[in-house]
């Protein structure tokens, strides 16, 4: 018994230290100025409660806004009730709304009896519970998604869940700008006029690039590939040509009209901080120092603070 509460007690230790980790990560990430942070959700919402606590330390604690995922996964509508409770209560004003992957265990995806089936049918929950308080982001496939599923379908679902009402659309990630534009104009056709928000994926290693590319099926230009194949295994070249192509993929969606940008960081802030340099979208000192003289809580009915009591010690 001794020797099994003390493997317990060191994996919760583990465990603290790596969500402080992550929250350390992200409060250096904040820096950069994103107008908000995601906090994932695990396919079949088993660590529901920890992204849930996530989501109140980062918006109360630490004065971050987040965008909460929430998948349809496994998820009987109670559960669902409260974590949108909890972000609510959080001070939380963005969900990124999901149908999910199936869990490890499970070959294909299957609906919670409880639940919902659609993206859709969980924005429209979301929307006629609480209003206009969240702004519901959903996902968008340029190059279709691992399903196989007809990208002009994809396309007809993609409207449901706008019209059910969500706020903007983030897409996945893309190396092939013209592809990535040419399927923002197939949405505009088709009477689509919310944002449209890119999903950036920056290059960190060349490893990583190949099996990330390979499992979402998104093309390649054959240009990075020769430039990026010759230094495949020199990292810090892979950085840095990655660097210089992410800010030429960004700046012609920038060109395009399109002003927002979603960077897949996958907690590592290096690639994305060359990329926003690279863009000159980094924010000075100045902008990032606060006149106030304390972090201010994003929590529920804290946003407008602008005082905070001090209280003296009697000697």
């Amino acid at each position: 018994m001794g020797s099994r509460r003390s493997l317990s007690n060191t994996l919760f230790q583990r465990q603290l230290r790596g969500v402080q980790n992550l929250y350390d990560r992200m409060d250096r990430m904040n820096q950069l100025g994103p107008q908000f942070i995601d906090i994932t959700w695990n396919a079949g919402g088993r660590l529901s409660n920890l992204t849930c606590e996530m989501v109140n330390v980062a918006q109360s604690v630490y004065g971050i806004e987040t965008c909460m995922h929430l998948t349809c996964t496994g998820m009987p509508r109670s559960k669902v009730d409260n974590a949108l409770k909890e972000a609510y209560k959080a001070g939380c004003t963005n969900i990124l709304a999901l149908r999910g992957d199936p869990p490890r265990e499970n070959e294909k995806w299957e609906v919670d009896p409880h639940g919902f089936r659609y993206a859709k049918d969980l924005v429209k929950y979301i929307k006629a519970n609480y209003g206009d308080h969240f702004d519901i982001h959903v996902a968008g496939y340029p190059e279709g998604c691992e399903d196989g599923t007809d990208p002009e379908l994809l396309l007809e679902h993609l409207k449901e869940k706008v019209d059910a009402g969500a706020s903007s659309i983030i897409t996945q990630m893309f190396y092939d700008v013209d592809i990535f534009l040419d399927w923002v104009k197939k949405c505009r056709d088709i009477g689509i006029t919310v944002p449209i928000i890119p999903g950036i994926m920056p290059i960190h290693t060349y490893a990583a690039f190949m099996r990330r590319a390979t499992w979402t099926k998104c093309h390649i230009p054959e240009k990075w590939l020769s430039l990026l194949e010759p230094v495949k295994n020199d990292d810090v070249a892979v950085r840095d040509i990655g660097r210089d192509l992410m800010v030429e993929l960004c700046q012609k969606i920038i060109d395009a009209g399109i002003l927002h940008l979603h960077f897949y960081t996958m907690n590592l802030a290096t690639a994305t901080r060359m990329c926003l340099e690279g863009l000159g979208l980094i924010p000075s000192l100045e902008e990032r120092t606060k006149a106030l003289p304390f972090r201010p809580s994003l929590g529920l009915n804290r946003k407008e603070e602008n005082v905070r009591p001090i209280f003296w010690k009697n000697c």
